[in-house]
């Protein structure tokens, strides 16, 4: 017997899961098909020496009482389920330049933002205002930032470009530096990234900043409980290799590496936008849409350092690095001299459980191009799949470890005799585990120049596929959040979902009058 749903999802990364929700909570008949051994996509967690480490979410933001990612986890039914620890409210990130032992905070809340730096930069208080006005003003232009509301894009605003606009609000070049420190969190080329994208990631962490206590894994474990509970069916070890399309062209099913196929009426797309490209056939889609899509730069993919620590020896930062070895890097960070790596780093910390006081493991984060790893583009390895990449392949993430650690000593002096063991991930980790493009990432560069040419719609030209995901506009947590309730507003009416998200909006506003 073929099984028939209402719905079929293609991948397990975060929008897909809330797409699924949403949709299995409407009573519709659901199923997740995943290819890994793990959910999530980006919010993959691993274990080494009994931690957790995160692959992809180090802290998220938006998440207290009637802030935007706060409504829609309620409405997804999780926000109670989710373990959290706020980070330090006077400095969730600090930024730090060269040889330089000054840390420039990023504070929560908007004044305190201000207050903060203004320690710093004590003439630019009024610019620091004007930052944190404008950055409020231009999420407001867009649609279901807040929630509900916002019917368009408003184009003026996707074409301001982050670097004119940051001059334009200040002229102190250190300032400039230190307001696009966290460019990371969007991999930016901050001299033609448009300004919204900045906005959009920067504005949610000052509302608040929060990390999973238990790693990333535990947003798609319960949201994967949830869909259980209405009913969805979820696999994984499921790759899709094949759609499959009736004689009359009409997209009838999918079928996976075992011969197994699934059969739906609407199917949800939440993988690589190229690799769904592949199974729906070019010869379907139109020429113009091909050629775009194929013409997107992937953002940049990045090398990451996992360091065990021994116990009581490293205190515990309850805040992440954002270092650079000159300001004017910034802009660019991304495009690296290979022999002076890593010109940039993310540095996160996690408290032992034993005395929160210490820091158990440190994840450091670089840029990395795919390039560097391209010898060894043709192997594949997961858990799911297991394969050797070979002794070169190991002497090199060895190195690049090496690297890392001299570049963290700079900061924390000794720190060799503080690690236990060391781990490492690469481009083409993300990109077996992830499933996204060459290991990318955030999905596609936006240029403020033609911002609209990396923007899909959800809706596709075959009339009952959608997509959602991260290669669908806004990415990160917020982003891919938001991405799956337009998707689902396109299948269920956007009329529906502004509903049921006012309704919730209400309730809670009743609750916390109380």
């Amino acid at each position: 017997m073929k099984k028939h749903y209402d719905i079929l999802v293609i991948g397990s990364g975060l929008g897909g899961l809330v797409s699924a929700l949403i949709l299995a909570k409407e009573g519709l008949k659901v199923c997740v098909l995943e290819k890994n051994n793990q959910y999530g996509g980006n919010l993959q967690t691993f274990s080494r020496d009994k931690l957790i480490f995160d692959t992809g979410v180090h802290y998220i933001g938006g998440l207290s009482e009637g802030q935007n990612l706060h409504h829609f986890f309620s409405y997804l039914e999780i926000m109670n389920d989710l373990e959290l620890q706020k980070m330090d409210v006077d400095g969730y990130d600090k930024i730090t330049f060269g040889e330089d032992s000054t840390e420039y905070p990023h504070a929560q809340g908007y004044k305190n933002f201000v207050e903060q730096l203004v320690q710093f930069f004590p003439d630019e208080r009024q610019n620091l205002e004007i930052y944190c006005q404008e950055i409020q003003e231009i999420c407001n232009h867009f649609p279901r930032y807040n929630v509900v509301g916002k019917e368009n894009y408003n184009e003026e605003i996707l074409h301001l470009n982050t670097k004119r606009f940051i001059e334009s609000i200040t002229s102190n070049e250190k300032l400039q530096a230190v307001l696009l420190g966290s460019n990371f969190l969007y991999a930016g080329d901050s001299e033609n990234i448009p300004f919204y994208v900045h906005a959009l990631t920067v504005n949610s962490y000052i509302q608040s900043a929060y990390k999973c206590s238990k790693g990333g894994s535990q947003i798609s474990k319960l949201l994967i409980r949830k869909l259980r509970e209405y009913g969805a069916e979820i696999f994984k070890h499921s790759e899709v290799s094949e759609m499959i399309f009736d004689e009359k062209d009409i997209l009838r099913g999918a079928k996976i590496t075992s011969g197994k196929e699934f059969h739906a009426n609407l199917f949800i797309s939440n993988i690589e936008i190229r690799s769904m490209i592949e199974l729906i056939g070019e010869k379907r889609l139109k020429k113009s849409f091909l050629n775009r899509v194929l013409s997107w730069e992937p953002i940049s993919s990045c090398f990451s350092v996992y360091l065990v620590l021994k116990p009581n020896e490293i205190l515990n930062l309850n805040y992440n690095i954002y270092h650079y070895s000159s300001t004017d890097l910034v802009w660019k960070a991304f495009k690296y001299k290979k022999e002076n790596w890593p010109e940039t780093y993310m540095l996160s910390s996690t408290p032992s459980k034993k005395n929160a006081e210490f820091a158990e493991s440190l994840t450091a984060i670089s840029y990395m191009s795919f390039e560097e790893v391209k010898e060894w583009e043709k192997t594949f390895n997961t858990i799911a799949d297991e394969h050797e990449r070979g002794k070169l392949y190991e002497k090199f993430k060895l190195e690049k470890a090496e690297k890392m650690i001299d570049a963290l000593e700079k900061k924390f002096p000794d720190l060799r005799t503080s690690i236990k063991n060391i781990y490492t991930s690469s481009p083409l980790s993300y990109r077996d585990y992830i499933g996204s493009f060459e290991g990318n990432m955030y999905g596609y560069s936006k240029v403020s120049e033609n911002p609209l040419k990396t923007m899909v719609s959800p809706r596709t030209k075959i009339n009952n596929l959608f997509l959602t995901g991260q290669s669908v506009n806004i990415h990160g947590i917020l982003g891919c959040t938001i991405g799956a309730f337009n998707t689902c507003a396109e299948i269920l009416g956007k009329e529906l979902i502004d509903e049921r998200l006012t309704q919730l909006i209400n309730k809670n506003k009743g609750e916390e009058g109380k």
